[in-house]
């Protein structure tokens, strides 16, 4: 897949879902954070996630926020995704000497047991929802956070999963992710047999394997016959730009601006982008 958001639906059971595949993006933007290796997996994997959420939203200028505190040493995320496809956001620790180079990292070693989910939907000025979900996993970390997140915030059926690689260079080969859903109307029957899919392993493992086309993950989830209502392309890409640095330094005193070199680097936390502005 390309990196872009499908939604589908099954008609005859009324089974919604969203496949997500970031992979582009998420290695544009671990590249601008120098993530390591295993900074980067959990990036891509928070992308994922996080596109699969951007299928809710409704207005031109939405930004859906997905945010992570955990335990652990990588200590948490913070991504998002617009209406528009766009994504961008960062982890809390870029390099992790300790889990860099040692195969693929462990949720329960890298995020620690438990985590606390955060869920914004906004606009400009404005919050439109958001929801804090705390939840305990073995794995599946984030795919366990976004479930818990709509059974108890928005009292809606979903399962999700979401599979993601990062290469020795720290440049993330996989970020996909898929999310199934059953409305009140929908085939409570049907929607066990796909949860059970879920839940063995088999659609992450296929995210992961690269054998995630659409057609390819219907027939395992056993919904061959669902068709693609809407594509969304989606892109890496931040909001930050020299304008808005040099708007920060206008915020600071004469006074203080006369203490600073002629030239100040900037960058910005949720791309890595530096920026060199003029002082004087």
């Amino acid at each position: 897949m390309k990196d872009e958001r499908i939604e589908i639906l099954d008609a005859a059971t009324r089974i919604s879902l969203v496949c997500a595949d970031c992979t582009t993006a998420a290695g544009q933007l671990a590249r601008g954070h120098l993530s390591g290796p295993t900074a980067s997996h959990y990036l891509a994997q928070a992308l994922a996630g996080v596109a699969l959420l951007g299928a809710e939203t409704s207005e031109d200028d939405e930004t859906v926020t997905l945010r992570l505190d955990c335990a652990g040493p990588l200590e948490g995320f913070l991504v998002e995704c617009t209406a528009a496809g766009t994504l961008r956001g960062y982890t809390k620790k870029k390099v992790l000497d300790g889990f860099d180079g040692l195969g693929a990292p462990k949720d329960a070693k890298v995020l620690g047991e438990t985590g606390t989910f955060e869920i914004i939907r906004s606009i400009p000025g404005a919050i439109l929802s958001s929801g804090v979900v705390a939840t305990a996993w073995k794995k599946q970390a984030i795919a366990s956070g976004l479930d818990a997140f709509f059974s108890q915030s928005l009292q809606r059926r979903v399962c999700t999963a979401v599979a993601a690689a990062a290469g020795d260079d720290g440049v993330p080969t996989c970020a996909r992710g898929v999310l199934a859903e059953c409305p009140p109307d929908g085939d409570a029957a049907a929607f066990a047999q796909v949860a059970e899919v879920f839940a063995s392993g088999a659609v992450a493992k296929a995210l992961a394997s690269g054998a995630a086309s659409p057609r390819t993950l219907l027939k395992k989830i056993g919904l061959p016959q669902a068709e693609i209502r809407k594509t969304t392309p989606m892109a890496f890409a931040c909001r930050c730009s020299a304008e808005r640095a040099a708007a920060m330094l206008a915020t600071i005193s004469p006074a203080e601006r006369a203490t600073l070199p002629p030239t100040l680097d900037i960058t910005c936390h949720m791309c890595g982008r530096t920026w060199t502005i003029a002082t004087k």
